[in-house]
């Protein structure tokens, strides 16, 4: 289980904007239970504690901010984006936000966990940091360097977090960036790393992926994003597969597709309004092009999960 004092809290999550229950529910960052209210906090994982009293452990919800969790104990089975990773001992797992995930409601969560706002950190952090890399795998296996490094880094991260009375305000939330930072970049390192071809990104690509992140449910075209961050077609063909290995039609189709199997597997509204969602009039076309991505249509997917 994961203690509600370092992960979620009891705030409210948001409400489905249709009042229907179709949509799945995001969790918002408990600014309110952080220590001094900074958008960060850090502490145990423990038993006999739940994520939040109307999202039990096995219900698949999304968060607005990410959660980075370092597991003392396992095996822990956890789903993200539906992919269940299996985490041991000395294993990471990091949930950025937006992503929808399930906690395994029979496992101990027994660890260390952070949680982070988005905006708590600078933009050129971000950057440096990744913290949008969602090509990147969520789970990360240190080795023995590494994870002493890490744990290193993270207890220091929690002393300052803890020690709310020896600096001002200012100066304190000042050392949690900084701290933050540093143990960021170290997880950075071992999450480019660990996937299975390490990529590196630029300038032209963040800005795509970002725009996409913004626009792909009305916006599927790669000559729009072009012309809205002022690139050429073929400066964004050439970023987009140096970071990534795909074109930008096929990341922004993976994106469409994520995001029409989210609502297909966890909500129950109907399959024109997913198309809807995620940009298609039609609900035969949105069909056709989740079949064509996927070698199956919108319903045997649905009905294959459930």
């Amino acid at each position: 289980m994961v203690d509600t004092t370092a992960e979620g809290g009891t705030g409210p999550g948001r409400p489905d904007p249709d009042g229907d229950g179709d949509a799945i529910r995001t969790f918002p960052f408990p600014v309110d239970l952080s220590v001094l209210g900074v958008g960060m906090r850090v502490g145990p994982m423990g038993p006999g504690r739940t994520w939040h009293s109307e999202a039990p452990l096995g219900r698949v919800h999304r968060i607005d901010f990410h959660v980075v969790m370092l597991f003392d104990d396992g095996p822990v089975r956890h789903m993200v984006d539906f992919t269940e990773y299996a985490a041991h001992a000395g294993d990471l797992l990091w949930i950025r936000p937006g992503q929808v995930h399930r906690f395994a409601a029979d496992a101990g969560y027994r660890g260390t966990v952070l949680t982070m706002q988005p905006g708590f950190l600078p933009r050129a952090t971000v950057e440096a940091t990744g913290l949008y890399r969602y090509d990147l795998p969520p789970l990360l296996r240190p080795d023995e360097p590494q994870l002493t490094a890490l744990r290193a880094a993270l207890a220091q991260l929690r002393r300052e977090y803890e020690d709310s009375t020896t600096l001002p305000l200012s100066l304190h939330t000042a050392v949690l960036r900084h701290s933050l930072t540093a143990l960021l970049l170290r997880l950075a390192h071992l999450a480019v790393s660990s996937a299975a071809t390490p990529r590196q990104g630029d300038t032209a690509f963040t800005l795509f992926r970002d725009a996409v992140e913004r626009g792909f449910a009305t916006n599927h075209s790669v000559s729009a994003y072009a012309d809205q961050l002022g690139y050429s077609r073929r400066t964004l063909v050439r970023a987009v597969r140096a970071a990534t290995g795909q074109t930008p039609k096929g990341f922004i189709d993976r994106r469409v597709v994520l995001e029409a199997k989210r609502l297909l597997a966890h909500t129950d509204m109907p399959i024109g309004r997913i198309g809807a969602a995620v940009g298609f009039t039609d609900a035969a076309n949105f069909s056709k092009y989740f079949q064509q991505h996927t070698d199956t249509t919108p319903a045997a997917f649905r009905a294959e999960l459930r």
